[in-house]
């Protein structure tokens, strides 16, 4: 150790430094009065050594073998530290046995799960300070002032939800803030946000990940690919640090609890995307950063003969129903509501967590039922992603327990195939429109199913009707990757193109998908930059484009205004009408929605095979006492039909939508709606939707 170093060790502990028993709960590095306590599962290990590293230094400046017996109780290995202060980096070196299924090396320095912040990039795609990113924790101090921060506890039914990536968002020099890609630029967009009328954000992957572990290479520019997404997590409690500006080891954390902090002062809840079902350690060909070298046959689902499981699609699954890793997951959900105020989570691929330790699928899976029933989490909003890599398809299935929400796969499938005019779709949007009743009436609710037709895995919505086949050679996969099945339509051609009856189709195409989202029961998401008519070049697959791709071109405010206020009066309206987010499928006390449906006759709907429209009369009383009526009609087919309206008492009817007129005329402002010229019929133009509403 050189002199300096030395005095820089000195700095970070006192005279009363020392090795102590320790004590096995909780898990991971505990500042205490005194000291620190660290606590780490490996189960199979012969020895544990506890190695300290100087901030930005690459040989460690001590280290200290745990006593098999003294430092261990049962399968935890633990020891109490006198005298540390916050600010030195740790780690571990374990030794176990030399074969299948354990991976250990003793000469392998491994990160804690438990680590709050990790070694990472402090820039995104930049330098390291050590040879061994991600593997090193960094001892924080959590002191925060939280001011007067609580939850928001939005009732999941009055949610809209807002799908986007922190890095992407921002990043595009056309997004005119001071901190791009980063916790910080989220913040300066919030004024957008608020006007937009979202109210919740549903942030991509935020724990640390390397964004160089692509070995794609862009076969048109011969650039290197980036993991841009972060479906390939290193830990489940440390924050992606270059997602900061702060280049104090440990300062994101800080950085996001300022952003959550300030989303919540705006009414806007925070709601992550957790992997819990992977690791980006990968297959047997991958790294060890911490769980395969600390406990390899614990944390991860094993076949018989020792190779990794691959529900996930990315080389290793999760054992997530071993007691142990169900307590590791539970601890880190408690971490993000308790320590860093989040409103919610959205589980990735998450029938996984509903497998048993060989694979199987549970009818009651032990970790659902967990997380769903935690005094802690009472109020936390959880949402499945309702299926896996394996073929599993849970969506309106999954274990519920009264709390599980899920992605509604099926509704965004049946709106796209309904808006591209095909056959025998006309029965399935109603179902979706009246809150997936097929899916949920029976023990649930309508919010249980979140409804979109777009997400960051797919086509954009712009994309959707703008091209039949995905694009995504820029990925180096030959095209292989990416969902073959989109729904989409081109509208006549193929991408870019001048032909004005195309573009003016594809607008129409683009607002009928709108207002059928925002007008369904159940919880709408929305996907960022859908709202600025953001394109992805057909790119169905974007998770390597760390560039113009997957960035939000912010230039689309005012090249598409009209998208925009369409997008915000709706939301908007559907805000203003309790009727459309009512929580029930049964009507209460006189209150709730009740629905009735129509064809081009009142009284009767043509559900055949052949039939491409549907009407539907939404009406009822709120728990307000308002009294709404609204009159929403469909219209898939290729030629304009008449439909018959219904009599109202001492009320008219009003133009609020006509997907047909497009610009600022295809919606009214509430306080300038258009009384029909006629209230016995309403001419709905070819591939329409028009929503009337009464006054």
């Amino acid at each position: 150790m050189t002199s300096q170093s030395t005095l820089k060790f000195l700095s970070l502990i006192s005279e009363d430094f020392n090795i102590q028993r320790g004590h096995a709960l909780p898990f991971g590095a505990t500042i205490e009065r005194g000291g620190i306590n660290f606590s780490i599962y490996a189960r199979h290990a012969t020895s544990v050594v506890l190695v300290f590293f100087l901030p930005g230094e690459e040989d460690e400046i001590a280290a200290f073998a745990l006593d098999n017996k003294t430092n261990r109780t049962g399968h935890v290995w633990h020891t109490f530290v006198t005298g540390l202060n916050p600010g030195i980096e740790y780690a571990y070196r374990i030794a176990g046995p030399q074969y299948p299924p354990h991976r250990y090396d003793a000469r392998q320095i491994l990160a804690d799960p438990y680590a709050t912040a990790l070694n990472g990039r402090s820039n995104w795609a930049g330098q390291t300070n050590c040879k061994t990113p991600f593997r090193r924790a960094i001892l924080v101090s959590h002191d925060y002032d939280w001011e007067f921060d609580q939850p928001i506890n939005r009732p999941l039914a009055d949610s809209v939800i807002y799908e986007l990536h922190v890095r992407s968002f921002t990043q595009d020099n056309s997004s005119n803030v001071k901190h791009p890609g980063t916790f910080r630029g989220l913040i300066e967009k919030i004024p957008y946000l608020l006007e937009l009328g979202i109210t919740a954000v549903e942030l991509l992957p935020i724990t640390e990940f390397d964004e160089l572990d692509s070995e794609r290479i862009n076969p048109k520019t011969g650039a290197s690919l980036r993991n841009l997404w972060g479906y390939h997590p290193l830990s489940f409690f440390a924050i992606k640090s270059s997602y900061s500006t702060s280049q104090q080891l440990g300062g994101e954390i800080n950085e996001f609890k300022d952003m959550v902090k300030a989303f919540h002062k705006a009414g806007i809840e925070v709601i992550l995307d957790v992997v819990y079902n992977h690791s980006g350690e990968g297959d047997h060909r991958g790294p060890s950063y911490s769980l395969k070298g600390i406990d390899n046959s614990t944390y991860y689902m094993l076949a018989n003969d020792h190779s990794y499981m691959n529900f996930s699609g990315c080389g290793n699954t999760i054992n997530c129903n071993q007691p142990y890793v169900r307590h590791f997951i539970m601890d880190s959900l408690r971490y993000w509501v308790m320590e860093m105020h989040v409103d919610g989570f959205r589980f990735d691929l998450a029938s996984i967590l509903g497998r048993d330790q060989q694979g199987r699928v549970l009818d009651s899976p032990p970790l659902l039922e967990q997380i769903a029933g935690d005094p802690v989490l009472a109020s936390t909003k959880l949402i499945a992603e309702a299926w896996d890599a394996a073929g599993l398809y849970q969506v309106g299935s999954f274990p519920n327990w009264g709390r599980w929400a899920e992605w509604n796969g099926h509704f965004r499938d049946d709106v796209r195939r309904f808006v591209k005019s095909e056959p025998g779709m006309v029965g399935r949007l109603a179902s979706r429109l009246s809150g997936s009743s097929d899916l949920y009436q029976s023990g649930r609710d309508p919010y249980h199913g979140v409804n979109f037709i777009t997400s960051h895995d797919g086509f954009t919505l712009y994309d959707l009707v703008s091209y039949n086949d995905k694009n995504n050679w820029a990925n180096g996969e030959g095209n292989r990757d990416g969902d073959n099945n989109n729904l989409s339509w081109n509208c006549g051609a193929e991408g870019e193109t001048d032909d004005l009856h195309v573009n003016l189709l594809r607008e129409r195409q683009t607002l009928n998908l709108v207002t059928l989202l925002l007008m369904s029961r159940g919880v709408p998401m929305i996907l960022a930059g859908d709202e600025l008519g953001r394109t992805q070049q057909g790119n169905n697959n974007s998770y390597c484009q760390d560039n113009r791709i997957s960035w939000l071109d912010w230039n689309g405010l005012s090249k598409n205004k009209p998208l925009f206020r369409f997008f915000r009066l709706l939301i908007a309206f559907r805000k203003s009408h309790e009727l459309l987010r009512y929580d029930s499928f049964t009507i209460k006390h006189g209150q709730g929605l009740q629905i009735e449906w129509h064809g081009t006759y009142l009284g009767a709907p043509d559900w055949s095979f052949d039939s491409r429209s549907i009407a539907a009369h939404l009406f009822g009383c709120a728990a307000n006492g308002h009294f709404s009526n609204i009159y929403l009609i469909a219209n898939a087919y290729w030629e304009a039909l008449t439909f018959q309206l219904p009599k109202l008492d001492n009320q008219k009817w009003y133009r609020f939508i006509d997907t047909s007129l497009l610009g600022e005329q295809a919606i009214m402002d509430s306080e300038n709606l258009e009384l029909l010229c006629t209230q016995d019929y309403y001419l709905t133009q070819t591939r329409t939707v028009v929503v009337l509403i009464s006054g």
